[in-house]
């Protein structure tokens, strides 16, 4: 989840919410929404943030990788090829 991904950042980096607030040109007010999922951030912040601290918008958002996405899709191709009998609308599937 995004607020906690800010919260860790911040708090590995051994920042305030008020000194990240000042870093990146917003309101301490608002690094608390953010950190509290009241307020959910704009692409152009995702963007200052992820600049930042020098990491992926995706890992901000939890977004899988695409090693990930291609090893699911790997894994579940074995799967499917594993069942030989397997029928999808009364036709078997080749």
């Amino acid at each position: 989840m995004f607020s906690d991904k800010l919260r860790e950042l911040r708090r590995d980096h051994h920042l305030t919410q008020a000194q990240l607030a000042e870093e990146l040109g917003i309101s301490p007010s608002a690094v608390g929404m953010y950190e509290q999922g009241r307020r959910e951030p704009d692409n152009a912040f995702l963007v200052k943030l992820s600049s930042y601290f020098g990491i992926s918008t995706d890992y901000l958002l939890d977004l899988p990788s695409q090693q990930e996405v291609t090893s699911m899709i790997d894994s579940f191709t074995r799967l499917l090829e594993s069942h030989k009998e397997l029928f999808y609308n009364g036709h078997p599937l080749t």
